[in-house]
This record gives structure tokens, sequence and C-alpha cells, in this order.
């Protein structure tokens, strides 16, 4: 019967949602960090998005400022947005704004943190840490899940500007083959 019982828990584990079993939660004084994950990369990348999602239940607002990671020489938060039919993308110069009571979600096709300058590939089912930096609360090291690139957000056919910061080293101010954060 042991066997059976063993064989159960090991189904009931596979068909879990990946999601569930890599969940996470971290707490760093009245922020709560959720949904980490990133995107795997082609070998070559030189840049890849990070997601997660950030609820302040303080009272006084709080801004993610950026990071650090092994990986990575830069790590920046972005913003996305589509003008004139051109996917934009810019850093928020004074860290990304969580006002008291809010949730802040960092998905593809919006904000996201970007990791620059890449030393190798992100392969899906690995993990990275980052360290992320707070203006109040101060750092926290995330682990984010690598997955693999999925369909959510595919946007290979438009047009996109990186702006004229060079920090995206590399891939261009209107393509960003190697973003991979769809």
């Amino acid at each position: 019967m042991s066997s059976i019982k063993s064989l159960m828990i090991a189904i009931a584990i596979a068909i879990v949602p990946f999601g569930v079993l890599n969940a996470a939660e971290y707490k760093l004084g009245d922020l709560v960090i959720s949904d980490s994950r990133a995107r795997a990369t082609p070998p070559r990348a030189k840049v890849a998005a990070g997601f997660l999602t950030i609820t302040n239940n303080g009272s006084v607002t709080d801004r993610l400022l950026g990071g650090s990671a092994d990986f990575a020489g830069k790590v920046e938060v972005h913003s996305m947005k589509m003008e004139n039919d051109v996917m934009k993308m810019r850093p928020f110069a004074d860290g990304l704004e969580i006002k008291p009571g809010e949730t802040v979600v960092l998905k593809p096709g919006g904000l996201h943190i970007m990791f620059m300058k890449l030393d190798g590939a992100l392969k899906a089912g690995d993990t990275r840490a980052a360290t992320l930096r707070f203006e109040r609360a101060g750092e926290i090291e995330i682990v984010f899940p690598i997955r693999a690139t999925g369909h959510d957000h595919d946007h290979g056919h438009k047009k996109h500007d990186h702006g004229d910061d060079a920090s995206h080293d590399g891939h261009g101010k209107h393509g960003h083959k190697n973003h991979n954060d769809s």
C-alpha cells in the first residue's frame, strides 16, 4: 500500500500548476513581494525581463529603485507602453512608486524589471536570485524561477523604442530581439 500512496503523491505533485509549487512570498517591512519570475532567453541575449507583484501594507509610499544581480551587470525597473504604434520602454528615473494600500503588478507588456548585460542565457527550469532595492524598506533578495517564453505578450511585429539611453546594450533603438519578455 505504501508504493500506491507514493505513486498518488507523485501524480498529485505532477499535476499541480508550476506556479503554485514555485510560489514564494517575501516580506520586507510593510511590503509583500510575490509571484516572482523571469523569462528564459536565447544563448546570446544581453537582456531579460523579470516580473513580480508588490503590495504595500503600510501607511507610507515606498519606491522600487532597482537592484543588482550576479547574473546581470545592471538591474532597472522599466515601464512599457504603446505610443503611435511604437512600443516605448523607459526606466523609472525616480523609482516605481508603491502607494500605501496599493498592489503593483509587474507583468509582460507593462511594468517589469530589466536585467541587462547578462552573463549567460537564462534557462527554463533554473532559478536566479536578484537583490531589489527600495527607497524606504531597504534591500531584499528575491528568487526568480526562470520560465519558458510564453505567448501572452507577442510583440514581434511592432516597432520598439527604448529611448536614446545606451544602457540597453546592443539591442538597438527599434528592436529588442533578445529582450524576450514575451
